[in-house]
Order: structure tokens, then sequence, then C-alpha cells
């Protein structure tokens, strides 16, 4: 692995919070392992090995009963580990690949058949080379018969020259860890407003409420985050999404304690009925409907 890899936390707190019955992690990785899984030879990092095992016993010692499983950039196009860990789970999973403009129907039958309901873009060129909007159109064009969703991952100021792009897609779109906004400039500052606005303009628009470990300027338990979070739970409850995003890719500073994002949840969900939209209904609807 890279030398400044920040491994995942080895021995995570037990939450306090108790997600409801049914909950859903949705959104989480898995890195080879590599003598098994090889990273793509064009990878822009190279990371610790965190397997389908390592996940699956994180899940259960957090009171999760699934888990959507989202390629991670340094395994490329190459879906073999997210596969892997998706026939493992059986039911108690499904994945969000990436896939290159000459993939198959075929190719997509089989990832369907393997759990797969979405796929992934990512915007951040530190991470991965842009898909240009035309392979993206045509990519869209083709897993909307399987009834897929698209999957984006890009930062708040980058939003209004990739927001036509994505309005126009004929799949609902999912927007990584709230467009990554700047926590330091506040809820009611233009950027995030802006991303309010599409998703109450656009209802095939969902968030994921997710990574405040890398939204944060105060550093854990992560509340300047909370604001961000509970504005898009409150104000969009049936299209948002949770994950801890284990085994925290890329995270500088400091490893995040899982339990400690998990304990975080009631403070922007502070029902039991927002609890279970965020954890149970919509990622239920949204992978397993």
């Amino acid at each position: 692995m890279d030398a400044d890899w920040l491994v995942f936390h080895p021995n995570p707190s037990t939450p306090r919070f108790a997600p409801p019955p049914g909950a859903v992690d949705a959104h989480c990785h898995v890195f080879g392992p590599g003598d098994v899984f090889p990273y793509a030879p064009e990878r822009k990092y190279t990371p610790c090995d965190a397997g389908k095992d390592q996940l699956f016993a994180l899940r259960d010692h957090l009171g999760f009963a699934r888990s959507v499983i989202v390629q991670a950039t340094c395994h490329g196009t190459d879906n073999r580990a997210l596969v892997d860990a998706l026939r493992a789970a059986g039911d108690r999973a499904r994945g969000v690949a990436t896939v290159g403009e000459a993939i198959t129907e075929a190719e997509l039958a089989d990832l369907h058949a393997a759990g797969v309901r979405g796929v992934r873009f990512n915007f951040l060129k530190r991470l991965a080379d842009f898909t240009p909007h035309d392979v993206l159109r045509r990519i869209a064009d083709k897993v909307t018969a399987f009834g897929w969703h698209v999957v984006v991952y890009f930062e708040a100021p980058d939003l209004a020259e990739l927001q036509p792009l994505f309005t126009a897609l004929p799949t609902p779109v999912v927007v990584d860890h709230m467009g990554r906004p700047d926590v330091g400039l506040g809820v009611g500052h233009p950027q995030f407003q802006a991303f309010i606005r599409w998703m109450a303009e656009d209802q095939t628009v969902w968030s994921k409420v997710s990574c405040p470990e890398r939204l944060s300027l105060a550093g854990p338990p992560y509340d300047d985050v909370v604001p961000f979070q509970r504005t898009l739970v409150e104000r969009f409850p049936d299209r948002v999404l949770w994950g801890a995003d284990w085994p925290h890719p890329n995270l500088k500073g400091q490893m995040a304690d899982d339990g400690v994002l998990v304990d975080q949840i009631p403070k922007f969900a502070p029902t039991p009925a927002l609890q279970r939209k965020l954890l149970v209904d919509n990622p239920m609807r949204l992978y397993w409907g």
C-alpha cells in the first residue's frame, strides 16, 4: 500500500445507537485482497487489503443487516472483487459497479444477477480520470434497461458545470457524500443552496449523507457536518441514504472510528421515522425493490 495510506480502524467502538431492524449501510467498499483481485494498473492509489470477510464482520459489529458495496477506483472497471463479495453475501448485499463503454448487455446481465444495481462515475481528478460526458450518457442508456441508477462523486464547486449532464441522464442519480460541501462556508452558502435547489427541482436525485470524516473541519465526532446532513434528511426524507464508507479510502489526518460514525446518525436523523427511512426504507426501495 502507499506509504501515507491510513489503515482502517483495527477495533472500532461499539455504537450506542442501535440501527433499526433491517438497516442498510449503503456505501462501503472492498479492496482486494490484491493477490486474488489485483489492483488496476492505472490506479491513482494503492490501498491496504480490506476484503469481504472484514467488511461483513464490521457490518455485524455495527448492527446492520445489509450492505451496498461500491466499486473502488483502485480496481478500475475490474469488478471481480465486488462480484465475489456480493455472491458471498447473498441477498444481504447489493453493488455499484464501474464499467466502460464497451460493456455488453450480457456482461451487464451477469453483474445484475450478482446484485449490481448501479454504476459509479468519479469526478475527482485526484482519484480518477473523468469519463467523457458523451461516454457517460451512452453507459447510462445501456444500464437503464436493467433499472439501474447512476452514482456520481464530485465536489461542490463543480456542480454548476456538471448539473446539466446529470439532469439529462435517463436514470436516477445518487450523489456521494452530499456533493462534498465546504463545511466552513455554512449551510446557507450558495454552493450548498444550489445542491438543495437541484434536489428540490429534480425528484430523481438522491444524496448520501455520509463521510463527515472527510468534510469536517473540527474532527470527531464531526458535529460541524450535522447541519448539512440534517438539512437534507429533513428536507428530502425519502431520497437520502447513509453509509460508513469503510475502509475509508484516501482519508487523511486521522482514521475514522466506525462506531462514532454510527452514533452520529441520531444527531441528523433525530426521530425513529427519519431513521427508518434513511437506513431501511430508502435503500431497500432503491437496491432491493
